[in-house]
């Protein structure tokens, strides 16, 4: 995966696919999270990133791990980019990945 994805993208991929291998339509996993089919699908599509609370509710509406919701994404301290976090590609570290925190 690009390590330019915007942070919000990669996780709404992550969503996607856990309610996928969960077998849920948006609908489905609305009900399960007290979220409407418009929020999960805004979410998916990287439009929103959601609270903790809600990350909490997807993972348990999707009967997956939190973890593997955020998959991908790090946070690397003295480096800034913009959310404080930076997205991992899983090959090779990526120099654009931000610039050392004054």
């Amino acid at each position: 995966m690009e390590s330019s994805v915007p942070l919000a993208q990669r996780f709404g991929r992550n969503v996607w696919r856990s309610r996928r291998r969960a077998d849920l339509t948006q609908d489905e996993l609305g009900d399960l999270t007290e979220l409407s089919r418009v929020d999960i699908g805004a979410v998916e599509r990287g439009e929103r990133l959601p609270r903790l609370d809600t990350i909490l509710k997807l993972a348990a509406g999707t009967e997956t791990s939190p973890c593997l919701l955020l998959e991908g994404l790090r946070w690397r301290p003295g480096y800034y980019v913009e959310g404080a976090f930076y997205i991992e590609d899983g090959s090779k570290v990526s120099a654009d990945r931000g610039r050392a925190a004054r």
